[in-house]
């Protein structure tokens, strides 16, 4: 019997909760890890898992053990890491998850550069607008934008992601551009549907000040916000990523300059380090190169400090 693997099946199901999650995970049969838990039991001769027809549990021996083998799979891996070869190449599919916007706007491209240079890696992009359970959808690394991080994932920070409150020059025309940050309640804001839709959070001699706004148009898009403030709609708070070339191009202004809204991490986020495979580890290297110095910002003014 291949004992580590069947210590690699054991923890599989035991971070699943289901043999058939386990196998989709490991990409084997749900016959062949229910042999190699079983026969996992036999190696340590005592029972590890409590079966039912809903559920999987650890037993007691099965919480002491688990902890072992993740010990013994990371020790594993890093003798791998230790002796791999200057000639091993990233090989195999990254699963990977991000926003709409960023995702089209900048990962895409990265990605298909990535891929480029590594034939042997593959890479299934899902972009979604919500943040998905690493595990439960199977993701090997999304990449998030936020302050908030879940602490039971291992993040690392790539780039900053600054945003800027514009306006289309013909809307600012009709309307007025506003003086004060106070002004924004009186406005027609456009805002998203999970982040800021009612608090839009800026910097004003160094702390923070939260702004009620609210308006006509509200989406889970950051995206459709852009557009709808390049036809005129209203104010939107955009990231940089995505409104540096409308602004580039006149098509939105900045306002408000001198009080930055709050800036956010942009950041790669995965489940564990443990057996951290070497596509994952080079694709989180290859976009902290590349987003470091948020490439973004130098097409877009980056708004004045209080």
């Amino acid at each position: 019997m291949d004992r580590l693997k069947a210590m690699q099946v054991f923890v599989g199901v035991a971070d699943r909760g289901s043999l058939s999650a386990a196998a989709i995970h490991l990409d084997m049969s749900r016959a062949m890890v229910s042999r190699y838990l079983a026969e996992m039991e036999q190696w340590v001769g005592v029972r590890l898992l409590h079966r039912t027809t809903r559920r999987l549990s650890l037993t007691p021996a099965g919480a002491e053990t688990l902890p072992r083998c993740r010990q013994m799979l990371e020790m594993v891996g890093e003798l791998r890491s230790a002796v791999a070869s200057p000639e091993d190449a990233p090989r195999g599919l990254l699963r990977m998850t991000a926003s709409v916007s960023f995702g089209a706007r900048h990962l895409a491209a990265l990605v298909a550069e990535y891929v480029g240079l590594h034939p042997g890696a593959s890479v299934d992009l899902v972009l979604v607008e919500h943040a998905v359970n690493l595990i439960e959808e199977r993701v090997d690394l999304a990449v998030r934008i936020t302050n908030d991080l879940d602490p039971n994932v291992i993040a690392r920070k790539l780039a900053v992601c600054r945003s800027v409150v514009c306006a289309a020059p013909a809307y600012l025309a009709r309307e007025g551009e506003p003086a004060r940050l106070e002004d924004l309640s009186q406005r027609n804001c456009l805002t998203h549907t999970h982040f800021g839709k009612s608090l839009w959070r800026f910097m004003r001699d160094g702390q923070p000040v939260d702004v009620p706004v609210d308006g006509n148009i509200r989406a889970n898009d950051v995206s459709a916000l852009a557009r709808a403030a390049v036809e005129g709609a209203g104010i939107a708070m955009l990231p940089t990523y995505l409104a540096a070339d409308d602004i580039a191009a006149g098509r939105l202004r900045p306002i408000l300059a001198s009080f930055p809204p709050e800036e956010l991490g942009i950041y790669g986020v995965y489940a564990s380090r443990r057996q951290m495979p070497l596509i994952l580890r080079s694709m989180l290297d290859f976009l902290a190169a590349r987003l470091e110095s948020a490439p973004w910002d130098a097409q877009a003014p980056r708004p004045a400090r209080a």
